[in-house]
């Protein structure tokens, strides 16, 4: 298994990992609510059969929020499972990753 890239946090966005695959975007808003405001949560889910993939991204309010989050909540215990929280890479930076892999494996 791959460790996971610290992004630095440069948005509102935020990718959070190593969710326990029982948790709902409910649980995930009350407990970044606890640290700023919570404009939006989304539980990545595989499409064929709908189970969490176990990673979310969260939006905060603000950059300053977002910040935060990482700071009190990275490697928090969270459902039996030690979260990865960081800034969410932007959507044009993983489509290039995504091309760069796929022309490398070719």
């Amino acid at each position: 298994m791959r460790s996971p890239e610290v992004v630095e946090v440069t948005s509102p966005r935020l990718y959070v990992g190593n969710l326990s695959f029982d948790a709902a975007e409910s649980d995930l808003f009350e407990l970044f609510n606890g640290v700023g405001s919570v404009q939006n949560v989304e539980i990545v889910v595989n499409r064929h059969n709908m189970r969490s993939k176990g990673f979310a991204f969260v939006q905060m309010q603000s950059v300053d929020e977002a910040k935060r989050a990482v700071t009190e909540l990275h490697d928090k215990e969270f459902m039996g499972r030690k979260l990865v929280v960081s800034g969410a890479k932007a959507l044009d930076e993983r489509r290039s990753e995504r091309t760069e892999r796929t022309v490398a494996a070719e």
